[in-house]
């Protein structure tokens, strides 16, 4: 088996999209890093990859049969022993994955360029173990809580927080079933419509906003997200997290 040597990682815990496991320029000064005294190295096949990476499913046993207590964490000059963890390649992607001791991949995380060079220079030379594991057949199920990656595509850590800010909020706005309250918000990202928004029913309101949102981000984005969650303490500490303190 190959290993790895002082690996950091910086986990993100229970994301099921892998576009939100930040890739090393994302980082941040209080992402809590953590290193890996010792790591195993698996190369697998790039749909198992992808299952890992975009899912939070059961992994396959025999993987964690070959790994279990083989990687370590450095922590105050003592090794501690992990159950599963280990990294993962496909040979295009690297994560490392960390189960605490369950048998999904619940902490994900991308590793540092160096480190990234070593895996491809590592596995070159490598078949992918092949691992049998339970694919759902159906498609993954994308919804507003958990948006496709296409629409999270091109943008900063930054941007796609505030962009799941958003639709949390269009969420909560769908299910108070208020009509004058979607319309409300829907003049307010569209003014110049107001005439025939007033003729909308909630549903047509709602979805009709949703789609004209739903698209990249800009200044417009951020101006109606501040806007649409204020007076609503948890979505304001999830800004505040994001910008720093709103200013009213």
């Amino acid at each position: 088996m190959l290993y790895l040597h002082d690996v950091w990682v910086n986990w993100f815990e229970g994301e099921e999209n892998g576009y939100n496991v930040c890739h090393f320029h994302e980082w941040r000064k209080d992402d809590g890093v953590e290193l890996l005294d010792q790591v195993p190295l698996l190369k697998v096949e790039p749909l198992l990859f992808s299952y890992i990476e975009n899912d939070l499913s059961e992994l396959p046993q025999q993987l964690l049969d070959d790994i279990f207590q083989k990687a370590y964490l450095r922590k105050n000059h003592e090794r501690v022993q992990l159950d599963y963890c280990f990294v993962v390649t496909d040979g295009v992607g690297i994560l490392a994955i960390d189960t605490i001791g369950y048998n999904i991949p619940i902490r994900k995380s991308r590793l540092i360029p160096r480190q990234e060079q070593l895996v491809y220079e590592m596995i070159e030379s490598h078949e992918a173990q092949i691992y049998h594991f339970y694919e759902q057949k159906d498609m993954k199920d994308f919804h507003i809580l958990s948006p496709e990656p296409e629409l999270m595509r091109g943008l900063t850590r930054k941007e796609r927080q505030l962009k799941q800010l958003l639709f949390m909020a269009l969420d909560q706005l769908h299910s108070s079933k208020n009509e004058a309250e979607v319309r409300y918000w829907y003049t307010e990202w569209c003014p110049e419509r107001y005439s025939s928004i007033q003729e909308l029913n909630f549903e047509a309101a709602w979805e009709q906003l949703f789609e004209e949102t739903k698209f990249g981000w800009s200044k417009r984005h951020e101006f109606f997200c501040e806007n649409i969650i204020k007076g609503q303490p948890f979505f304001e500490k999830l800004w505040e997290m994001e910008h720093g303190p709103k200013v009213n």
